[in-house]
């Protein structure tokens, strides 16, 4: 049997932790340089993204243009599933004019 239980003692460090000047200090210096490093590493990559973006359009305003504009793709002479019939057509649709 022991002496003390594990979850009495970890609840006794945790207070006398908390209530204690030289822990809270460290504890708020770590908060502290925590955040100021997050907000640095943030800085940093804004800071990269935006050097990439300038790269991307300093890179397409310097890219050689074509004289000459490629032609447009060729269309399909069918809906797609449709196949092209190579039977001709018909001239009447059913019904003769005078009927």
């Amino acid at each position: 049997m022991a002496l003390f239980e594990d979850e009495v003692v970890a609840a006794v460090a945790a207070t006398a932790a908390v209530l204690s000047p030289r822990v809270r200090k460290v504890a708020r210096k770590g908060v502290v340089y925590g955040l100021a490093g997050a907000l640095k590493a943030g800085d940093i990559a804004v800071a990269a993204a935006r050097g990439a973006a300038r790269a991307a359009q300093a890179t397409e305003a310097t890219a050689p243009r074509s004289a000459k504009p490629s032609p447009p793709a060729e269309q399909p002479s069918t809906r797609p599933g449709q196949e092209r019939s190579t039977r001709p057509r018909s001239r009447s649709r059913g019904t003769a004019a005078g009927s």
